[in-house]
């Protein structure tokens, strides 16, 4: 099954491939922007101590950023999902490529992580996505970022995490948090991955996503092929976009619950409910008296 279909975003991607005013903050590795299938024209830098554009196209670092930016921001009808490529995709790398390589698991501190948080808010994203284990915890790194999680959602910013690919029973610090929806990674039959973190708070207000041979934009010009949650969370937070699009005038309360509790009712698991777009977009359908007309400002 085609990944899109199975998250039921195929309906939702034929209404709308997003709006410029609706950003997306991808905090991952540098992204391969001049790739002739990313949809270059709504891409932007966030400032910060990386470079959004990758020095080394070889690198795993800019691998990874660009195969979720393809997911996200390609254009329509090339290899990759191309969820939402009118949307604003607002790059803050976090993934240094010097120390980056193609056997690491992608990791910052949460000191690094905290300030992109804020970065890429204060840029005007709507929607975050997140594809970061934490490397070196402490217990001032854990409360900066849960400060600069709290700021992101008293802004009215949806925070999308993967839940980490190390096949455990638990939680951290970002998955536990109100502002983010977890997402954890299934096959394309919708059962979870053995690699995928699942857990009572990813459950209870995250979400499963396909995470499974999904196939994106390569670094090199080539689709390359990639799987785990890293690749799950997007097809949440590219969801998300598309959602808000078709209703700008929402709030993001309105939006995450339409996103969390359209795929059926929650059941006491550590495995949380499948991603149903179209079913988040009949629920805002019913709540609204219908799309709002007309775009917004587009970024300048």
């Amino acid at each position: 099954m085609d990944p899109t279909d199975l998250a039921n975003l195929t309906p939702l991607m034929q209404r709308t491939s997003g709006r410029p005013e609706i950003g997306i903050g991808l905090i991952d590795g540098p992204v391969a922007i001049t790739h002739p299938d990313l949809a270059g024209e709504n891409v932007r830098e966030v400032p910060g101590k990386l470079g959004a554009v990758c020095a080394r196209a070889s690198g795993a670092a800019c691998s990874h950023g660009t195969l979720v930016a393809g997911i996200l921001g390609a254009k329509r009808g090339c290899a990759a999902p191309a969820i939402c490529p009118g949307c604003t995709l607002l790059i803050r790398p976090i993934f240094a490529e010097t120390f980056f390589t193609n056997s690491d698991t992608p990791s910052a501190s949460p000191e690094e992580l905290a300030e992109a948080i804020g970065d890429t808010v204060r840029a005007g994203a709507r929607v975050l996505n997140l594809s970061a284990a934490l490397a070196q915890p402490s217990p001032r790194g854990d409360r900066e970022l849960t400060e600069a999680l709290d700021y992101a959602g008293r802004g009215g910013v949806i925070v999308v995490a993967a839940a980490g690919n190390e096949g455990k029973v638990g939680s951290s610090v970002i998955t536990r948090h109100p502002a983010v929806i977890p997402v954890a990674a299934c096959d394309l039959q919708g059962r979870p991955l053995a690699e995928s973190n699942l857990g009572s708070s990813i459950s209870r207000r995250g979400l499963s996503a396909p995470g499974e041979s999904v196939t994106s934009l390569g670094a090199n010009g080539k689709p390359q092929t990639f799987g785990g949650t890293s690749a799950a969370a997007p097809f949440v937070t590219g969801a998300i976009a598309l959602l808000w699009s078709e209703f700008p005038s929402a709030d993001s309360t309105e939006i995450k619950l339409a996103v969390t509790q359209s795929g059926g009712r929650r059941r006491n698991t550590i495995v949380p409910p499948l991603l149903d777009a179209w079913a988040a977009h009949q629920a805002m359908t019913v709540g609204a008296s219908g799309p709002a007309p007309g775009p917004g400002v587009p970024y300048q």
